[in-house]
């Protein structure tokens, strides 16, 4: 199978900024104030779903996080207990993943690939994390099909992105990269910005059955991210295999 998902456009783009990944205060910036909110729901669900609970609640079970990036789930979810696999096309980015777990001391097993090498190769995992990733690709379909196949019957799959709404457009693309610069411009394509009902349809297509869709919110008083009923702009679905 060849990697008809991957988008080098794309890979690219983070490809260049892959030396800032780990710089709170860099073009990631909001990325690290929006980590401890998934970092909590995706660590609440997981718990609740293999009856697991804990300071190193997941020991025994293996997490994957296709287009892991500079590895900001990774180690935390590593130091939940999980045997970590991170993947990225880029790398770049592994390259800053692996130089940053090593310091830290984290052990992940990281690689610079695709689902699809992994698909061909048989992989499966308990839980699958697909962060920001699905806007990116160049077959949705195609992509979240391969994904599917690498998560272990009874296990989850994670899946964050962006709602194709005008105040998506307003806020996430126009706000977040033009007006306050919190992303460099062109970090999305409106265009590849995906609804809830449809990314729900495509995760049923590819076996998966959806069981929660959940927002996330940005509050501008606080300044701080928090999880919404909200599904305008931010939101996440966990679906099993």
């Amino acid at each position: 199978m060849t990697d008809t998902t991957i988008d080098a456009a794309e890979i690219a783009k983070f490809s260049a900024m892959a030396a800032e990944w780990w710089d709170p205060a860099g073009k990631f910036a909001p990325l690290h104030k929006f980590n401890p909110v998934r970092l909590k729901f995706i660590r609440d669900t997981a718990a609740a779903h293999f009856g697991r609970s804990g300071l190193r609640p997941f020991a025994g079970l293996t997490l994957l996080d296709i287009g892991c990036g500079g590895g900001l789930l990774c180690e935390p979810m590593s130091r939940l207990g999980f045997g970590v696999t991170g993947v990225d096309p880029s790398e770049k980015n592994i390259g800053t993943a692996r130089a940053h777990a090593a310091g830290a001391g984290v052990p992940i097993a990281y690689r610079a690939a695709s689902a699809e090498v992994l698909e061909d190769e048989g992989a499966v995992f308990d839980v699958v994390l697909n962060m920001e990733v699905v806007e990116h690709v160049a077959d949705l379909k195609a992509y979240l099909r391969a994904c599917a196949h690498l998560v272990k019957p009874g296990g989850l799959m994670f899946v964050a992105t962006l709602n194709k709404t005008l105040k998506s457009l307003a806020l996430a693309k126009i706000g977040a990269e033009y007006i306050l610069r919190w992303l460099p411009p062109g970090t999305h394509d409106w265009n590849r910005f995906v609804e809830p009902a449809e990314l729900r349809r495509l995760l049923e297509g590819a076996g998966l059955n959806p069981l929660k869709t959940q927002g996330v919110a940005f509050d501008p008083l606080s300044w701080d991210w928090h999880l919404s009923s909200d599904v305008d702009v931010n939101y996440m679905i966990v679906a099993s295999r």
